[in-house]
């Protein structure tokens, strides 16, 4: 008899003691019970910087801890991704990154880091087209046009952007690759350097965000062809390149939130729920509506592939159009 009493208060307290251990467990059971460290590997007032404030505020509001943006600038965003693959992998650290930091991966072998085996996705959160825009002076209206141009004048057309291997300098030379023109390459340092140098007639095509392009397009100073969207955008009255004769093309900024690849998935699955409530609230859509953003809030597993397919697709164009990033 009391064998058996012994035998039955020890599987009692085996039941009662298994919530207990199932919720030590859970990392993620008592996550987060201090502040968030969100890593932006560009400089603050940059898209991503505002993009990463957007849904640091969100979080903050959600869990009562603050997620305080660190801005780790430098070798074209790598320093503020080290950081984060190399951070403690306890789920405090996480890092917003964009299209640019795949096209670094594609094209730099001498990273400290692997963005594919050191990192992981935790959401992509934005979309965002580039406006493929020309000076007045070229007589094309759309990516046809500026396609048969330049058949027609070979040699002289150049493209302006942020600098060789950025995403700019690649969405022109995707678009030379696809129809099979050859429209040069002249890179500036920084963004705000291209509409100047297009204003003064040192280059006569350019690729830019639609926050920095409306206002010059409006003033008639610049005329917008498309968009490099895979679809058409209700926040401009353009269509997209590949409605012009290139039905592949596509380029696409996103803004997406990755953390250590060591960080357990528990904690991933709870910083995925909640930024994707973010990227939904009403301010959120509006405010990033406003130049031309998109909210996506994928899954990890979703991002992961995304960025997979990214990497390949700017090494693949590397390969085909034999690019030399070595020279201007």
């Amino acid at each position: 008899m009391l064998r058996h009493v012994i035998i039955a208060f020890g599987c009692a307290a085996a039941f009662a003691a298994a919530p207990l251990h199932a919720a030590q467990a859970d990392p993620a059971a008592g996550y987060p019970n201090k502040p968030i460290r969100f890593i932006v590997p560009f400089s603050p007032g940059a898209g991503t910087d505002t993009t990463a404030r957007t849904i640091a505020h969100k979080l903050g509001e959600k869990w009562g801890q603050q997620a305080v943006v660190d801005n780790r600038t430098g070798a074209a965003g790598a320093i503020g991704v080290d950081f984060t693959a190399k951070a403690n992998p306890d789920g405090y650290t996480i890092c917003l990154i964009s299209a640019s930091n795949s096209v670094n991966s594609a094209t730099n072998p001498s990273l400290p880091y692997d963005l594919e085996k050191d990192l992981q996705g935790i959401a992509q959160a934005t979309s965002l087209f580039y406006v493929v825009y020309i000076h007045p002076s070229i007589p094309a209206k759309t990516v046809k046009e500026l396609i048969a141009h330049t058949k027609a004048n070979p040699g002289k057309l150049n493209f302006g952007t942020s600098g060789t291997g950025t995403l700019q300098h690649f969405a022109g030379e995707l678009l030379n690759h696809q129809a099979g023109i050859k429209i040069v390459h002249v890179p500036y340092k920084g963004t705000a350097a291209v509409i100047p140098a297009m204003l003064s007639g040192e280059v006569q095509v350019g690729f830019g965000s639609l926050i920095g392009t409306r206002p010059q397009i409006v003033a008639n100073r610049v005329r917008g062809l498309a968009i490099t969207a895979k679809k058409r955008s209700p926040a401009v009255d353009l269509p997209t390149v590949a409605e012009s004769g290139l039905p592949n093309y596509e380029v696409d900024q996103w803004y997406g939130v990755i953390t250590s690849s060591r960080v357990p998935k528990p904690i991933v699955m709870k910083l995925n729920a909640a930024i994707a409530e973010a990227l939904k609230a009403p301010d959120v859509v509006s405010r990033l509506a406003g130049d031309g953003s998109t909210p996506v809030g994928s899954s990890p597993d979703q991002f992961n592939t995304h960025i997979r397919s990214e990497i390949a697709k700017w090494k693949r164009l590397v390969k085909d159009a034999k690019l030399n990033l070595h020279q201007g």
